[in-house]
């Protein structure tokens, strides 16, 4: 790959200012989280493992892969669909999480 390309990207989807916007997130302890790359147009993605039980988290801050009107995070399965939620609202996302472990939903 060529770095000036990846620099290119990085100026033009304003890394450095999310990084200073993006919440901390403090994850319940029973949960394994992995960072994966963030593909699709996505700024950040992870999946989260609580037993055999995942699930797929991303945020958008563009508007890149759904309408929101403002970063969100989107998690997926919930309630056999997806949530979404303001990028700021880490407690709404979270109980969207313990939800979907609660009811069972999956990746897999």
């Amino acid at each position: 790959m060529d770095t000036m390309k990846r620099f290119d990207v990085e100026r033009e989807e304003e890394w450095m200012k999310w990084v200073k916007k993006i919440p901390f997130i403090n994850f319940d302890s029973d949960w394994d989280v992995q960072p994966i790359p963030a593909f699709g147009g996505a700024m950040v993605r992870f999946r989260v493992q609580c037993g055999d039980l995942i699930l797929s988290v991303y945020l958008d801050c563009y508007d890149r892969l759904g309408c929101y009107g403002e970063p969100y995070w989107e998690v997926y399965p919930h309630n056999s669909d997806i949530i979404r939620i303001a990028m700021g609202n880490t407690e709404a996302l979270l109980e969207a999480i313990r939800e979907s472990f609660k009811n069972g939903e999956s990746l897999n």
